[in-house]
């Protein structure tokens, strides 16, 4: 299987269609979070690192603008294709919203899929630790936070825990691995 995508945009054109629709520095730090959890993955999996960051960079880059369930990510998606994102990057991130009714049948789709929410979760545990340093946080911590709904209860666990399994990963394993690599961008996640 040839795990190979010809890509005509780069990581600075994703970049700045982000910035471009998305203000938030929260919501910029959320798409740095995400694609580094989905480069982490491409090489845990064997695939293309360039077309996963980019899908992990850009899954909600049209979110801000437009946040229904409606609008969000199929307006995104007829942006990316007048500007010539090829399908495999637009089809990922539809993978990533499971109101779109998208399935999951590669691992990049399972990853984006698998990584959204949770890195979420993380973020809302790091900052809650004395240190607020991703340097300083380990899975047992995330893990136990996950256990109390009341925690960040915004975080769709049950997305984590079948984005997990679809990955055939135990729920630790994955915590670690997204963690590992949030941990990789720290800096630039402010954390």
């Amino acid at each position: 299987m040839n795990n190979t995508v010809a890509l005509v945009k780069t990581r600075e054109d994703a970049w700045a269609l982000l910035t471009e629709y998305t203000q938030s520095q929260s919501l910029r730090k959320h798409a740095l979070a995400v694609e580094a959890a989905m480069r982490y993955y491409a090489r845990f999996f064997s695939g293309e690192e360039e077309s996963w960051g980019m899908v992990g960079l850009l899954h909600d880059f049209d979110y801000e603008k437009y946040p229904s369930l409606d609008d969000h990510p199929y307006r995104g998606q007829a942006i990316l294709e007048a500007q010539g994102y090829p399908e495999v990057i637009r089809r990922g991130i539809m993978a990533h919203a499971p109101h779109t009714g998208t399935s999951r049948g590669t691992p990049m789709e399972k990853a984006i899929y698998a990584v959204d929410e949770l890195t979420g979760l993380i973020v809302a545990v790091t900052l809650v630790r004395p240190s607020r340093k991703l340097n300083e946080m380990d899975a047992a911590a995330v893990m136990k936070k996950m256990k109390q709904p009341a925690f960040a209860k915004g975080v769709n666990r049950e997305d984590i825990v079948t984005g997990a399994g679809e990955l055939g990963l135990t729920l630790e394993e994955h915590v670690k691995h997204v963690l590992t690599a949030m941990q990789g961008v720290a800096t630039d996640l402010g954390l």
